[in-house]
């Protein structure tokens, strides 16, 4: 299995990366999330990689972050979603916004990425959902569309809740009506628990 790979790019596109290693150039598919992050042209590059082999092909994908290699291999182990479809999400949504959508069950905004329909997506949310740690979760939920002070004080409030023997889910949503009837940025945490709890 090849982990990742150093060389010199000698030739980049949007979908397509390859990579000189010694004399040999690594044909390496990519997101363009990872197209985004990469040095220039004949510039020495490492390059983490996921080896995909089929009974009529070999692939190489490769990504720029852990987290991204992650979600890919996360993604293709569920049924229907292939290298290409998985290529497409990541290229579509960073790994913080897939995994925002899986744990509030956004299926709508998973079927918006090219390849997958509706069932799809229904399967992602429930294939992955427990794959998603906990502190991953409140990370994604906490960064998508809020400030990091806002974000901090959402996560604290629902560890605090969780903490009172809420569930995770239920928790995060009391605390997202409650800064929906407020202003977040004004609010104390205490006082964003305080709202969800009603008192």
């Amino acid at each position: 299995m090849i982990s990742f790979l150093n060389g010199n790019i000698f030739e980049k596109q949007p979908t397509r990366v390859v990579l000189d290693v010694g004399g040999v150039g690594y044909d390496v598919f990519i997101p363009l999330s990872s197209y985004d992050r990469l040095p220039a042209k004949g510039e020495l590059c490492r390059i983490l990689t996921y080896h995909h082999v089929r009974e009529d092909a070999q692939m190489l994908f490769g990504f720029m972050t852990e987290d991204e290699r992650r979600m890919f291999v996360l993604l293709i182990g569920i049924s229907g979603i292939g290298p290409k479809i998985a290529l497409s999400a990541l290229s579509g949504m960073s790994v913080r916004e897939i995994k925002a959508a899986i744990v509030q069950g956004d299926v709508k905004r998973l079927s918006s990425v090219s390849g997958i329909g509706k069932k799809i997506a229904e399967r992602m949310v429930v294939e992955l959902k427990d794959k998603i740690s906990e502190g991953e979760a409140l990370e994604a939920v906490a960064g998508s569309g809020i400030t990091s002070q806002e974000g901090m004080k959402m996560r604290d409030a629902v560890l605090a809740l969780i903490a009172l023997g809420y569930k995770q889910d239920e928790s995060r949503k009391m605390v997202s009506a409650a800064v929906h009837e407020g202003c977040p940025d004004k609010m104390t945490v205490e006082e964003i628990v305080k709202n969800a709890l009603g008192t």
